[in-house]
């Protein structure tokens, strides 16, 4: 897979969104009606707490909490005037962009990241309430982290599940002292198996979203492409129309207590997406 390792952490996201435009990436897009459906379900009396993990430069907290698409986002980040700001101007210019976008009940997000420019600059614009730039998987996380993460509700993962190992969540769902949603659109050529089976003992049910799937980028090359279908098909999974069209599938996997499960069928959360 072509990694983009180069735009995933520089001061500011223009390098994300100029690079990843030519290449439709476009998760964050089909996420963002599933997730405001699953925070509508699983929200608590009072302000709901989501923690986006592998936030990025908080892509997904501006598509919760604003009313603003991820069309919106690529023209704002690639247009000439935000090519001729510095960083310090970019990010007073998306202080105000936010804040007139702002919708009328925002969830209160906490990101997680391992690099520290795209949460510093999620935190500075004002789309994370708090953000920590920790690796789970090579330390456990910090007592703020753990303070932060108590009365999370949602966990949302968008890009990077196929970098994380069960540590990760294993460490997170111990911080949290509440019954806890963790949803994860996972590329279809890689498994969600270890991971769910680890979030069994929290007692949560982990279900998959089926028959949907959910472009998430072109294909960089034709080499890349037979990688996706080779490892697809090797999942028992069918190809056709989905890889074979010249895009990377992603699958919603939703771990949940059987209760909440029982309540609110996934098919009603992924709905029209």
């Amino acid at each position: 897979m072509t990694p983009f390792d180069d735009i995933y952490d520089q001061p500011d996201p223009r390098a994300y969104f100029r690079e990843l435009s030519p290449w439709e990436y476009q998760t964050p897009h089909h996420a963002q009606p599933v997730f405001r459906r699953m925070l509508t379900a699983c929200r608590p009396v009072g302000p709901a707490t989501v923690l986006d993990l592998c936030c990025s430069y908080g892509i997904n907290a501006a598509l919760l909490n604003h009313d603003l698409t991820l069309a919106d986002l690529y023209a704002h980040y690639t247009s000439p005037q935000a090519t001729e700001l510095t960083t310090a101007e970019l990010i007073e210019w998306d202080r105000a962009y936010y804040a007139a976008h702002r919708r009328s009940d925002p969830a209160r997000v906490i990101g997680l990241d391992a690099a520290p420019h795209a949460v510093s600059y999620a935190h500075a614009v004002g789309l994370l309430d708090e953000g920590f730039a920790e690796n789970l998987e090579s330390a456990p996380p910090s007592p703020a982290l753990r303070q932060a993460a108590r009365r999370t509700r949602l966990i949302t993962v968008t890009g990077g599940a196929s970098f994380l190992s069960p540590l990760t969540f294993e460490s997170l769902l111990d911080c949290v002292h509440s019954p806890v949603w963790v949803a994860a659109f996972v590329l279809r050529a890689h498994s969600y198996r270890r991971i769910a089976e680890c979030l069994e003992p929290y007692g949560l049910r982990t279900e998959k979203a089926v028959p949907h799937t959910f472009p998430q980028r072109r294909f960089t090359s034709r080499q890349e492409q037979q990688y996706a279908i080779d490892a697809v098909t090797a999942a028992g999974e069918d190809p056709q129309d989905r890889e074979t069209h010249g895009y990377f599938h992603t699958t919603l996997y939703l771990s949940r207590p059987a209760t909440d499960a029982a309540q609110t069928p996934l098919t009603t959360l992924v709905q029209a997406s």
